[in-house]
């Protein structure tokens, strides 16, 4: 029996203007694109719906943080803050993620401005608070942590409002995370003493946040999301890609079934002519082909690799009364602060113009603008670490520059809160009064003190006596020396 295959309809299919083929295909195939995407989106619904109701009985804390007076702690001491911190991580597995809703909790570490006063910021889940607070006194034994109210929640949560106004953006990185931006260590140089060899990227921010007035805030936060190691592999593939190395790939069904055609169609080829001659295999460079700027990127690749690194997500909004509000000053001085930190030839951060800016052009800008507004604010009161563009990813070197304490000899700031001088207790060997006292009875009841006295059967001489000893140079205890 012969199967005899009709390809009329394929033929018919081919023949078909190109217009007219995409409105066929679609018409017979689209509703599996429909489908899919609609089932992704139930997907996410579900998922979202059970993280709502895991987290729903979790608490978060607001922690202020006040920098010793002083403080000379270079960025290090904050990067080793964020080592620590990565002890927050744990896996999740299939059914804690998709049964229960479980998710990697973040932190927010945040420097905010209300009205020229500055305070640095972190705000941590409740079960992490002993986590972050032993992260800061390891490093800062003098600094000072206090619970606060959530400063968020002192202004109106919707717009438009009558009184205030807003502006806000994402920073994002404007190349493949895998690039870092200019580092902490960048900044130094051999001139001058050594307290001001390290010229402080933060004081330019802590000079733009003392010139607010009254009715100006300005919020700039770092949520912060543990992840695993992972990431390094596309560290990896893009090393290779300078390298002009093929990214090895495993052998799925997709994969073979794409390389069996490869062969085949060189097979067929080959009947033809012998390709082979004139087939060019791009070999990978040595490191002597690279050029000055490849090595420079291969380098800082691999150095960013290899340490600790956090999921990321900038935010910067400025909150002011319309009669005060100064975009330009304030969105302009912000923008020139992040621009410190550009690596020319690797990465930098910039302002998400385009999708999370509160700036909009063309049609309906006034709802859009309104919406954008909306957005922006919701995702930073609630820290949120999905809201807006996607999460880039910074290593703990990156993070130590773009947000540290700034050191008392490059920055001076007489609104920045501080710590004061550490309070040190009594040395336990000091003796109380009631001991004194006692001492001082004994020694006018003894020889010594007999012998080495005028004898004088007068009591006033007795005590004249006993009044001299008192006006003696023996030290008297402190007086913040606590009493029994």
């Amino acid at each position: 029996m012969d199967i005899v295959i009709d390809l009329s309809a394929i033929n018919n299919f081919l023949s078909l203007p190109p217009d007219q083929m995409l409105l066929s295909f679609w018409l017979n195939f689209g509703w599996i694109v429909v489908g899919i995407v609609f089932l992704y989106g139930v997907r996410d619904v579900y998922l979202y719906w059970l993280q709502i109701h895991w987290s729903a009985d979790h608490q978060s804390v607001l922690l202020a943080i006040d920098i010793p007076k002083g403080n000379e702690q270079s960025p290090k001491a904050v990067e080793n803050m964020f080592t620590y911190l990565a002890g927050a991580h744990g896996s999740i597995s299939f059914f804690e993620k998709w049964f229960m809703g479980q998710y990697q909790k973040s932190f927010s570490y945040e420097i905010v401005s209300l009205e020229g006063y500055t305070q640095f910021l972190i705000r941590t889940p409740l079960e992490f608070r002993n986590l972050v607070e032993t992260s800061v006194y390891s490093q800062y034994p003098d600094a000072e942590i206090s619970e606060v109210d959530d400063y968020t929640k002192m202004v109106p949560q919707h717009y438009p409002d009558e009184e205030y106004d807003l502006f806000g953006a994402e920073f994002v990185l404007a190349e493949n995370w895998v690039y870092p931006i200019k580092m902490y260590q960048e900044f130094e140089h051999q001139m001058g003493p050594s307290e001001t060899q390290f010229k402080d990227p933060m004081a330019s921010l802590i000079d733009l946040c003392g010139t607010l007035r009254q009715g100006e805030q300005l919020w700039y936060q770092i949520v912060l999301t543990p992840t695993g190691f992972d990431w390094a592999k596309e560290s990896e593939k893009e090393i290779n890609k300078i390298l002009g190395k093929k990214a090895k790939t495993g052998k799925d069904l997709s994969s073979w079934i794409v390389e069996a055609m490869g062969q085949a169609s060189e097979q067929v080829y080959s009947i033809w002519g012998d390709i082979e001659e004139n087939k060019k295999e791009d070999k990978p460079k040595s490191m002597l082909e690279l050029t000055p700027g490849e090595k420079k990127q291969i380098e800082a690749i691999y150095l960013k690799s290899t340490k600790l690194a956090y999921e990321t997500k900038i935010r910067f909004v400025y909150i002011a009364k319309k009669e005060v509000k100064d975009n330009y000053k304030v969105f302009s001085g912000f923008v020139g602060f992040m621009k410190q930190f550009i690596a020319l030839g690797l990465n930098n951060l910039k302002p998400d113009m385009k999708v999370t800016a509160t700036k909009t052009v063309y049609f309906f800008r006034e709802s859009r603008l309104l919406e954008k507004k909306r957005k922006i604010f919701n995702a930073y009161i609630n820290r949120s670490n999905w809201r807006g563009r996607k999460s880039g990813i910074m290593n703990i070197e990156e993070l130590a520059t773009i947000w540290h304490f700034p050191l008392e000899a490059n920055v001076k700031s007489a609104m920045v809160q501080k710590a004061p001088g550490r309070k040190a207790d009594a040395p336990s060997s000091l003796p109380l009064a009631e001991e004194l006292t006692t001492a001082s009875d004994d020694f006018l009841k003894s020889d010594i003190f007999r012998n080495n006295t005028p004898q004088n059967n007068d009591a006033g001489d007795n005590n004249t006596a006993k009044d001299d000893l008192d006006k003696t140079d023996k030290a008297a205890p402190p007086d913040n020396l606590p009493f029994a």
